[in-house]
């Protein structure tokens, strides 16, 4: 029954299509459940990912025999027996800033000179640029490292070449031909061999790149003391928690002890948390709070926080980027309540393009990622910086937004700007606002990117089947993000029992089935929306769509259900 309903949030919802043929084949070969082997292959999982399910698999470097990896490696070698200072620069999100710390650590650990820098959004703009580098050159490094910036840098690369400067840039963004003319590249992107690999993050390749590195200088580090960092960025930078990204999650939670890392463990102390660190946590609470520095002029405090063992800075850089983040939080829900969605909902444009003069150059992003989460449409939002327009953008799983963003500015419709597949940011004249939009919409039905705006949900299951054993079913597949995200179900039938509102903004309700079964639900933000008024005052029965989590009270673990949404 593949029928399609359209919810109380107005969302069509449809059963995932999935084939039982490879369903009991799995089963079969692997003594899986029902459960979990419809989810394996509802995701498209392959043989290898099949296999960490059951299995700890190490975490090799893929990376050995790699032409790029060993050309960066030579390039970074000479530097070091030759004393040659270094500088590492970063891009001012949790990336840039991870990639940096993994740089920091292995500097300092052999006493080597060199110092970073991290730019500031307003002032220097977005990576490695000609006017950035007039500065840095003026400390004398001898070596420039571009950590997750420099891929369409080729002017500031020549003029590093002029003065005698040498550049190694590690980087995922979109890199056209003719590549910047630099010593070394580490880009997948550039095709050459590891294209296969363009679902990591920029930490990710520095990390193995340092992994190389150490053991050719034989240094003591033990750089996988840092794979936590790497897991952070990836979570933050919306790459796929799949594959290799998906090993790397598993080794990185399993292994890690947060009292070791102080950095990791000040944020936590300071939000009251006491669990093991989770992915959540990574994406929703520390992620936030490092990024709250480069949205607020304060580019270099996240580096400067996850790179240090210094107790004072720890605390002092803790304490700042908590405030600028609830700083953060506040604008962010004041440009959010100016928006009018009820007007772009009716305008149904296939990518919505949000032009607004004033709104803070640092928040771009975010409200970006809020109105592509609303509509489900890749999303843009410019403002005015300086005499010229900058726009930040966030995409739906299948339209590569960085592409499109590179292909402008090779049209020079816009100034610079760059990007990967979830998200990329620009500059553009004020007068070439219209082209830019023509050709984004024209690009989107171009690329025959079929968004239907279809929400899918996994399965139907009764609500006896709510139980710890289909839980730990489920839980085989963590960690959940990213090209991999928290199974939905549909539970059918349902009164609503206790609403209860929750600090002004959430509602917690019991729905219980015919069978008399009951489930503690909580339906997250639903105040003043249509889910949130039927779950208050709907008395006939409804079904439900919803995701199975632990709650954790007390030391006591119950099954809750996150409702996502409601049809009566």
């Amino acid at each position: 029954s593949h029928w399609r309903m359209i919810s109380v949030s107005g969302k069509k919802w449809e059963q995932k299509k999935i084939n039982q043929n490879l369903v009991d084949k799995l089963r079969q070969d692997y003594n899986f459940s029902d459960t979990l082997s419809r989810l394996i292959i509802s995701r498209k999982f392959d043989k290898d990912e099949i296999a960490t399910i059951d299995t700890d698999l190490e975490l090799n470097n893929v990376f050995l025999n790699n032409k790029d990896f060993h050309k960066s490696i030579k390039l970074v070698v000479s530097c070091i027996n030759n004393n040659e200072k270094i500088c590492i620069l970063g891009d001012y999100d949790v990336d840039g800033s991870a990639a940096t710390s993994l740089f920091v650590k292995l500097l300092e650990s052999i006493n080597h000179p060199f110092f970073y820098y991290i730019p500031d959004r307003e002032r220097d703009g977005y990576g490695a640029t000609k006017k950035l580098f007039q500065r840095l050159i003026l400390k004398k490094p001898k070596l420039i490292i571009m950590a997750d910036c420099g891929s369409t840098s080729n002017e500031a690369i020549d003029f590093l070449n002029k003065n005698k400067v040498k550049s190694l840039i590690i980087d995922h963004h979109e890199i056209n031909k003719p590549f910047p003319n630099a010593n070394a590249i580490i880009n997948p992107k550039k095709d050459n061999g590891y294209k296969e690999y363009d679902y990591l993050c920029a930490t990710t390749l520095s990390y193995f790149f340092l992994d190389l590195l150490i053991k050719e200088i034989k240094s003591k580090i033990n750089i996988s003391d840092y794979l936590i960092y790497v897991l952070l960025a990836t979570v933050c930078d919306v790459m796929p928690l799949r594959k290799l990204n998906r090993l790397i999650g598993l080794n990185a939670l399993k292994n890690f002890d947060i009292t070791k890392n102080l950095p990791l463990n000040t944020l936590f102390e300071l939000n009251e948390k006491k669990n093991k660190i989770n992915i959540n946590d990574l994406g929703y609470l520390i992620g936030p709070v490092l990024n709250a520095g480069g949205r607020l002029g304060k580019s270099q405090y996240a580096t400067e926080l996850l790179s240090s063992n210094n107790v004072q800075v720890i605390e002092d850089r803790s304490n700042h980027l908590i405030k600028l983040n609830n700083k953060r939080k506040e604008i962010e829900t004041l440009i959010l309540n100016a928006i009018d969605f009820q007007k772009i909902e009716k305008e149904n444009k296939e990518v919505i393009i949000y032009y607004k003069p004033n709104i803070n150059e640092g928040l771009i992003g975010i409200i970006a990622a809020r109105l592509k989460d609303y509509f489900n449409k890749p999303s843009i939002v410019i403002t005015n910086s300086n005499k010229l327009l900058k726009g930040s953008a966030r995409s739906i799983y299948n339209y590569n937004i960085g592409r499109v963003i590179k292909n402008s500015l090779d049209q020079d419709i816009i100034l610079n700007g760059g990007g990967h597949n979830m998200a990329a940011g620009f500059t553009l004249n004020k007068d070439k606002l219209n082209d830019f939009k023509n050709y984004i919409l024209e690009d989107f039905l171009k690329s025959n990117t079929v968004n239907n705006n279809i929400f899918l949900y996994e399965s139907e299951v009764s609500s006896l089947a709510f139980n710890q054993d289909f839980y730990d079913d489920i839980k085989k597949l963590e960690p959940f993000g990213t090209g991999n995200t928290v199974p939905t179900f549909m539970l059918r039938d349902l009164r609503i029992i206790k609403p209860i509102v929750l600090n002004n903004k959430h509602i917690s309700v019991i729905l219980k089935s015919k069978t008399g079964f009951s489930i503690k639900s909580i339906s997250f933000n639903s105040i003043n929306t249509k889910i949130g008024e039927y779950l208050k005052n709907y008395k006939n029965s409804i079904n439900v769509i919803g995701q199975i989590n632990e709650n954790i009270w007390n030391n006591k673990k119950s099954l809750q259900l996150t409702i996502r949404d409601v049809f009566v």
